[in-house]
């Protein structure tokens, strides 16, 4: 059995069960879930890379080759489906120009999905040479899984089981296929990733998603076979004791907030759907929404900007939030704009 785990829900990220989830383990190749993240928000699938170094050759890789071509689609191919440790340093260079670079941005981004003891120092899980490896969490793994999820190109990669990249300018045709096994095999699977290395041992991060439960579950520094054996037990365990319910939003929730010192007297309100939380099987007609707002707000307020929050209880405690935000721009009143009130009100006198 692995060292560490975790699962969670995928929802709301709520922890489900956990064994060493704190540890500091080195991630191997699940290290790539955030070089395909950030390959993903900065690079468009279509752009072209043209390899400008002598790529490793170490562990999992596709035979990249200086001054060959290939599209990015194809690199996340390779990196997520294959595993490859060229494809990764290639990534890196193309989105952050160099390597030190890039582990900054995958530190930074680390940290925005919620981990909290991650320090990457490359962007494929490599440590050649006795360099210092990846350090991460269970924990900090399946909280960058759970953002990772949320985009639905990193979604349609993790789950893909074959792949062709063309031939290039220097290589024939190549064949991928995804180094996860579960892919197809088990109900609903919908990932994310492996990892292997002498200092990691055998990891895995895998998800499934049956109606609407998704659960994410970590297992790292296990067996060959045994880290898939843990990510699948815990999540029968999660499928068959917890079940998604939801809360109707209340009739009354306000559809507007006033605004102090604005040019509009109210905000409009979007309401994010309450959607679903994770419940105890059988417990899930026990939830209900609560609408936290301020009274009022003070101009400006930013379309989109969160103001509020709806709170999803289970006999009084918090289970799970979602935001509510402003509908539209309100500026603040000026000098201006108050001189341009008055002139329209003493023209529609005259």
């Amino acid at each position: 059995k692995g060292t560490s785990a975790i699962m969670i829900d995928g929802g709301s990220g709520r922890i489900l069960y956990e064994k060493n989830a704190e540890e500091p383990r080195d991630p191997a190749s699940i290290t790539k879930i955030i070089t395909c993240l950030l390959t993903l928000e900065n690079m468009d699938l279509n752009d072209e890379v043209t390899i400008t170094h002598d790529p490793v050759t170490t562990g999992q890789n596709i035979a990249l080759k200086k001054g060959e071509t290939l599209k990015v689609k194809d690199l996340l191919y390779a990196l997520m489906l294959h595993s490859s440790n060229d494809a990764a340093e290639v990534l890196a260079i193309a989105v952050g120009g160099d390597f030190d670079t890039f582990a900054e941005m995958m530190n930074e981004r680390a940290k925005e999905c919620g981990a909290k003891n991650t320090t990457f120092h490359n962007p494929n899980g490599l440590n050649p040479d006795g360099q210092e490896h990846n350090w991460t969490t269970a924990y900090d793994i399946s909280m960058m899984a759970r953002e990772a999820m949320k985009n639905p190109t990193f979604r349609k990669l993790v789950t893909t089981t074959h792949h062709k990249i063309p031939a290039t300018n220097l290589s024939k045709e190549r064949k991928l296929k995804t180094t996860n096994p579960c892919l197809g095999v088990y109900d609903g699977i919908t990932g994310v990733k492996t990892g292997t290395s002498k200092t990691a041992g055998f990891c895995f991060c895998g998800s499934a998603k049956r109606g609407n439960t998704e659960l994410i579950a970590v297992s790292l520094n296990s067996g060959e076979d045994q880290r898939f054996t843990d990510v699948t037990k815990l999540l029968d365990y999660g499928f068959a004791h917890y079940e998604s319910a939801a809360a109707a939003l209340p009739g009354d929730a306000p559809q507007t907030l006033p605004v102090e010192h604005g040019t509009a007297a109210t905000v409009p309100l979007n309401y994010e759907s309450p959607g679903h939380c994770l419940m105890p099987k059988g417990e899930g007609g026990t939830l209900e929404a609560v609408v936290e707002l301020p009274a009022s707000l003070s101009a400006p307020v930013a379309a989109g900007e969160q103001v509020g929050r709806i709170k999803i209880l289970h006999q009084g405690t918090e289970m799970c939030s979602y935001p509510i935000t402003a509908a539209q721009n309100v500026d603040a009143l000026s000098f201006r704009y108050c001189l341009r009130l008055l002139a329209q009100s003493l023209l529609l006198r005259n």
